[in-house]
C-alpha cells in the first residue's frame, strides 16, 4: 500500500518511477503484478479525440461606457451571454451565422489559443448602469481577464464502434459511414484511455489534477451522461458508453497542438481535446487495472443507420482487432478507422510522464469520488393532452 503523500514525496525528490499505460503492460510481463506494484509509483494515461461537449467561459472586461452584453458573437459564432455583464460561454459545436458548418466555436477557441485576434460583437438593450447598446472590436487571449475551458463531458470511458448496414452513405458525429458495412469507425484510445485504466474510479475523481489541452487542468465533476451502470465484462471494463468527466483548465496555458477544431462532413463542428490523467499505483489491484491490454478491452458494434436510441447490436470486438485494420461483421471483412489519434495520445502520456519524473507535476487526491450508481434518464415526449 502507498499513499498520495508518499508518491508526491518521491516526485519532489525526482525518484518516482513512472510508466505510460502502454509501457506498464510490458513491465508486468517481465516482473509480475506484485513486484511491479511495489516498484511503480505512477501510470500515465491519455486520449486525444473529438469531444463535442466542450467550450470556454470568457470574461471580456468592461468598455467605456460600459455595456451589459445581452448578445455576443465571436467571429460570428454566437456565445451564450445570459450570465453577467461581460461574461459569456462559447460552445465548441456552436455554428457561425455566416459560414455554417464550415466554422464554429471550436475554431474560435483554437484561434485564441494560437494567439490570433478574433472579432467580438455584442449588443444590449441599455440600462442606466450599462448605457452602451453595441460594441465591435478585436480581442486576443491576453486581452481577456479570464478564459478557461470548461467541458461538461469529456473522456468517455468507452464508446461503441459505428457501422452502417443501410444502402446509403450516412454522415454522423462518428464520421462518414459507408453503406453496406463499408467501414467501421471507433473513437477510444484503448489501453491508453484514462477511465479504462481506472474502471471503478478509485483514483480519478473530483479534484484530480490532469493534463488538459497542453496545460494543467482538473476534474471538476462527473461528466454529463455519466453512466457507470453499463454492462461490464469480467475485468470490470464497461463494454459501451459509461463514465464521463467534466474538466476545467486555464485556456491561457494551453497549446493548439492538443486543442483542435474539427469539421465532420454534413454533421457539424467538434473539438479534439487532449486529456492525460496520472494514476497513482496505491496497491496491486490498481496496478492490475492499468496493465490491461487492447486484447482484453472490448466495445460494442452499433448500427448507426437506425436513428433510434436503441440501435441494432452486432456484438463485441476488442481494440486489438480494431487496431488491426479490419473486423468481421456477419461474415464480411470491414475496414476500421480511428477518429481518435493514438499518436497524440502517446505524446500526451509521455509528456505527463516527463512532467512527473522531473518533479513538475504533483498528484492530487480526489476530494470526492465519482458516483458508481448514477442512472441516466432518457427524454420522453409528453403530448399536451397528457399533461
Amino acid at each position: 500500500m502507498k499513499t498520495y503523500a508518499e508518491i508526491n514525496d518521491k516526485i519532489r525528490q525526482g525518484k518516482a518511477v513512472v510508466f505510460t499505460a502502454e509501457e506498464i503492460i510490458e513491465v508486468v510481463k517481465e516482473k509480475g503484478y506484485s513486484a511491479a506494484a511495489r516498484e511503480v509509483d505512477v501510470v500515465t494515461t491519455a486520449t486525444f479525440g473529438p469531444m463535442c461537449s466542450s467550450g470556454a467561459f470568457i470574461n471580456f472586461g468592461h468598455s467605456d461606457p460600459p455595456i451589459r452584453m445581452a448578445k455576443v458573437w465571436l467571429n460570428d459564432v454566437p456565445a451564450y451571454a445570459g450570465i453577467a455583464a461581460v461574461d459569456a460561454y462559447i460552445g465548441a459545436t456552436e455554428l457561425s451565422e455566416t459560414k455554417g458548418f464550415a466554422y464554429g466555436g471550436a475554431h474560435v477557441i483554437e484561434a485564441l489559443v494560437r494567439g490570433e485576434k478574433v472579432e467580438l460583437k455584442a449588443a444590449s438593450y441599455g440600462t442606466d448602469c450599462y448605457p452602451r447598446k453595441e460594441i465591435k472590436t478585436k480581442i486576443g487571449l491576453n486581452d481577456l481577464n479570464q478564459a478557461y475551458l470548461f467541458n461538461p463531458r469529456n473522456a468517455y470511458q468507452n464508446y461503441p464502434v459505428a457501422v452502417n448496414s443501410s444502402n446509403r452513405t450516412i454522415y454522423t458525429y462518428m464520421g462518414t459511414l459507408l453503406p453496406n458495412f463499408g467501414n467501421a469507425n471507433y473513437s477510444t484510445a484503448g489501453e491508453l484511455s484514462p477511465l479504462l485504466n481506472d474502471p471503478y474510479y478509485r483514483t480519478i475523481g473530483i479534484g484530480t489534477r490532469i493534463f488538459l489541452g497542453g496545460g494543467i487542468g482538473y476534474v471538476a465533476w462527473e461528466g454529463t451522461q455519466h453512466n457507470p451502470g453499463q454492462t461490464r465484462d469480467a475485468n470490470g471494463i464497461p463494454v459501451s458508453t459509461a463514465g464521463t468527466l467534466a474538466l476545467i483548465g486555464d485556456l491561457k496555458q494551453m497549446n493548439h497542438q492538443f486543442l483542435r477544431a474539427a469539421l465532420f462532413d454534413r454533421y457539424g463542428v467538434s473539438m479534439y481535446v487532449g486529456v492525460g490523467i496520472p494514476i497513482p499505483v496505491l496497491d496491486e489491484e490498481i496496478l492490475k487495472q492499468t496493465a490491461i491490454s487492447n486484447r482484453e478491452i472490448k466495445t460494442t458494434i452499433l448500427d448507426y443507420s437506425v436513428p433510434k436510441r436503441s440501435r441494432p447490436n452486432f456484438g463485441l470486438v476488442s481494440y486489438e482487432e480494431l487496431r488491426s485494420g479490419s473486423i468481421t461483421i456477419n461474415g464480411k471483412k470491414v475496414p476500421t478507422a480511428p477518429l481518435s489519434s493514438l499518436y497524440h495520445a502517446r505524446q500526451i502520456a509521455y509528456i505527463l510522464k516527463e512532467w512527473i519524473a522531473k518533479g513538475r507535476f504533483l498528484l492530487t487526491e480526489p476530494v470526492q469520488s465519482l458516483p458508481l450508481e448514477t442512472k441516466v434518464h432518457t427524454l420522453e415526449e409528453v403530448l399536451e393532452q397528457e399533461v
